[in-house]
């Protein structure tokens, strides 16, 4: 088993050519919630069986914009425009190395939140949280 550099993990919008320019951290995050099956016979018991699944991802890192000859494509303010902005449609994204031989984690979901911060004379960063619709699939590449 080879321990994986996190620097191979990487976010992609829109297929595979398209990754979030400037990304520095990642994180995906897989939830089950159990529905509760408890009831008089339990003995006092909590019981649960399965339940809904669901995903998001946490991407921050350096920001950068476009400049008008658009010399940068898929930087984050291209991502809140073409998403949130203007046409409020679902990122598809891919997470993960898609060398060969590795695993990676793709679905659809939509971003609910992007921040932009800037301090003095520090690094303009920003973070963008994507929730996920739909399946998360898992592909060894």
């Amino acid at each position: 088993m080879a321990i994986l550099n996190g620097t191979e993990l990487k976010v992609y919008s829109s297929g595979t050519t398209n990754l979030v320019a400037y990304a520095q951290n990642c994180t995906l995050n897989v939830n089950h919630s159990p529905r509760e099956i408890t009831n008089k016979q339990s003995s006092g018991n909590k019981e649960i069986l399965e339940g809904l699944r669901d995903f998001s991802i946490d991407i921050d890192g350096a920001y950068a914009w476009t400049d008008a000859s658009g010399v940068l494509t898929n930087g984050v303010d291209d991502v809140l425009e073409t998403n949130i902005l203007n046409l409020r449609q679902p990122v598809t994204f891919i997470f993960g190395d898609t060398s060969t031989n590795d695993v990676s984690y793709g679905g659809s979901g939509f971003i609910t939140s992007v921040s932009i911060t800037g301090g003095t004379e520090d690094t303009a960063t920003y973070s963008l949280s994507i929730e996920g619709t739909g399946v998360l699939t898992q592909t060894v590449n």
